[in-house]
């Protein structure tokens, strides 16, 4: 265990990637008082030599400037990276580049390689070689986000926690991915406007447990709930009619709608259940879960026993979007817990590796 958390005042951080979770991930590093933004790593040349600030929606320069020098960066021996790039359709490079990071001495926090999420459930080499790597470098890795990630193991065990018994716990994402700003993954990965006839990656079987099912294994762990099996249910919906949206045109007929659930069973019931419900057009599916107030999309953890129990998280930029307030969420979750991960086993960490993360200096 290290405790670089207690040796510095500020831990010197750098971020992985400027789309759509990096972008927030460097803002949230700048607005923690603890933390010091010494690098930002960029895939494309056209980022590079330009102001984080510029990258980040950020009003005021941060003086550092992204770059492709992946050892340079590390060069300046950072305390911590956060990696945003994507895992979905690289995932050897992915996690070449996590294992680089760890090696140099570096905690990583992501949310990018779901098989992390749950060490016992990482396959046995990928965790070898990434707790090695953990060990040479005297660091940690923890993957989350908010799904799979906080819903999961933060917010459904304190909602537990208040309760007087319980029978099962879903914990629920229901959007509308007309406004994710990621056309490759809304298409191609999860298969919004392919023929139905054609399973995106995505759905493809045992896909869902691989990304899901670690979360849900953290969490009966932390209920202390041990499972017999896990299963997985996947369900798709076909749109009745041709909707343009910004990120492109998605014809009636193909794939407007899916469901997945990833369940967690206790002799034949159902005790734990992710369930992710997503469109691409509001109309489509309408007897699947829906948003409260038809809204955009939000977060739910569901208790049923004594009480039943249904809390709603949801999260808006400036402009009112939910997409991007969710992936706001998930980068906040991992950045501000580096303090904590700072002094956590240098290995792969859960969340009930990582303590309550109350924000200090945040509130302005």
């Amino acid at each position: 265990m290290t405790s670089r958390g207690s040796q510095v005042e500020q831990r010197k951080v750098v971020v992985w990637g400027t789309g759509n979770v990096g972008r927030p991930s460097v803002r949230a590093v700048v607005a923690d008082p603890g933390l010091e933004l010494v690098g930002v790593v960029v895939s494309n040349p056209d980022k590079e030599g330009k102001d984080a600030a510029e990258l980040c929606e950020l009003s005021e320069p941060t003086g550092v400037l992204a770059t492709r020098d992946v050892d340079a960066v590390l060069s300046l021996q950072p305390d911590a990276v956060v990696y945003t790039a994507t895992g979905d359709t690289r995932p050897d490079d992915a996690l070449a580049d996590v294992l680089r990071c760890l090696r140099a001495g570096a905690d990583v926090v992501s949310t990018s390689i779901y098989p992390l999420i749950h060490p016992g459930s990482t396959p046995p080499e990928m965790k070898a070689e990434v707790e090695a790597a953990c060990a040479e470098g005297g660091a940690s890795v923890w993957v989350s986000g908010i799904d799979p990630g906080f819903g999961a193991d933060l917010l459904a065990p304190v909602v537990v926690g208040a309760c007087v018994s319980v029978d099962k716990v879903v914990v629920r994402e229901v959007f509308n991915y007309a406004t994710y700003h990621a056309p490759h993954a809304v298409k191609d990965l999860v298969g919004f406007g392919m023929p139905m006839d054609q399973t995106p990656p995505m759905l493809w079987p045992t896909v869902p447990t691989m990304v899901w099912g670690g979360v849900l294994k953290v969490l009966a762990e932390t209920l202390g709930v041990e499972l017999d099996e896990v299963d997985e249910i996947i369900e798709r919906r076909p749109l009745e009619r041709t909707v343009e949206l910004p990120i492109g045109t998605f014809e009636a007929g193909t794939q407007g709608a899916f469901r997945l659930q990833v369940r967690g069973l206790v002799g034949g019931e159902e005790k734990i259940v992710m369930d992710h419900v997503t469109r691409i057009d509001d109309e489509c599916a309408p007897d699947w879960p829906v948003p409260p107030e038809q809204s955009m999309g939000c977060h739910q953890v569901l208790v049923t026993g004594d009480p039943d129990v249904a809390l709603t998280l949801t999260a808006e930029d400036a402009d009112g979007d939910r997409n991007v307030g969710g992936i706001a969420m998930s980068a906040g979750r991992i950045v501000h817990a580096l303090h904590a991960v700072a002094d956590a086993p240098n290995r792969i960490i859960t969340a009930m590796d990582v303590p309550l993360v109350p924000g200090k200096g945040l509130l302005k």
